[in-house]
């Protein structure tokens, strides 16, 4: 993992317990929905947590492998009960360049993960619901599959040339560009369809799409797209109809 841009408190981990593919990570935000983020627990390779994140994961009895970050939001106690369930402890001081979660991604990559599905990283403060976002386009996980779930919902970057979208038919898609115009976009299969168009940074004009075929994708010029699925309400009977229509 490239270490530019870390600060010199930064150490790369080594990978105790292996190569992993898949990580589920835990940050200090709101996690809406148990269910969805014990799957997520059940299908990782490897669990760790961004500092409070691991109070998630205390309420969930889920045991995380790893804790990045200060530490500031754990108390002895919880400690406690998480060194007995074989946690490890990566710690860094709290002046630091980087936010726990941030850390906890490179930690995450380090360890071999090549998809990383993060809970906790929307809701409390704004700022870092913001900030949080805005990791997905870190040039370190350039080639990592990185998902934000929110309730029923998953975030997640999509870069140049683009590529298929995952979902149902009448599941919302919110197109949003992060950091900058995104250049050239053409998409296959959703309701309000772009064909060789920009969404600027600013306008919202690329929200509230919604897939309307079997093959949703997006192709992009250039620049770095935010993709925001929402699972449509209706059932699988409904949507059936819908698409038979």
């Amino acid at each position: 993992m490239p270490a530019e841009g870390l600060s010199s408190n930064y150490q790369r981990p080594s990978a105790k317990r292996g190569v992993c593919l898949r990580a589920t990570l835990f940050a200090n935000g709101t996690i809406e929905n148990d269910k969805r983020a014990r799957e997520a627990a059940d299908r990782a390779d490897l669990v760790l947590a961004a500092n409070g994140g691991a109070l998630h994961c205390l309420r969930l009895e889920i045991s995380p492998a790893f804790i990045v970050g200060d530490l500031d939001s754990l108390d002895e106690a919880n400690r406690l009960i998480l060194e007995a369930g074989g946690t490890e402890f990566i710690t860094h001081p709290p002046d630091k360049d980087q936010t726990d979660l941030e850390l906890a991604m490179f930690d995450a990559v380090a360890r071999g993960a090549t998809e990383i599905t993060v809970l906790g990283a929307i809701g409390g403060r704004l700022d870092m619901t913001i900030a949080n976002v805005q990791l997905l386009a870190l040039p370190e996980l350039n080639g990592i599959r990185v998902e934000l779930w929110h309730g029923n919902q998953t975030a997640s970057l999509m870069r140049p040339p683009g590529g298929s979208i995952e979902g149902d038919a009448d599941d919302g898609i919110s197109l949003i560009p992060l950091g900058g115009d995104v250049r050239d976009i053409t998409t296959q299969d959703l309701q309000y369809p772009l064909k060789n168009e920009d969404l600027g940074l600013g306008p919202a004009r690329g929200v509230s799409n919604v897939i309307s075929g079997s093959d949703p994708r997006v192709e992009i010029g250039s620049g770095n797209l935010l993709i925001v699925h929402t699972p449509s309400p209706l059932t699988d009977v409904e949507k059936l109809d819908r698409m038979n229509q």
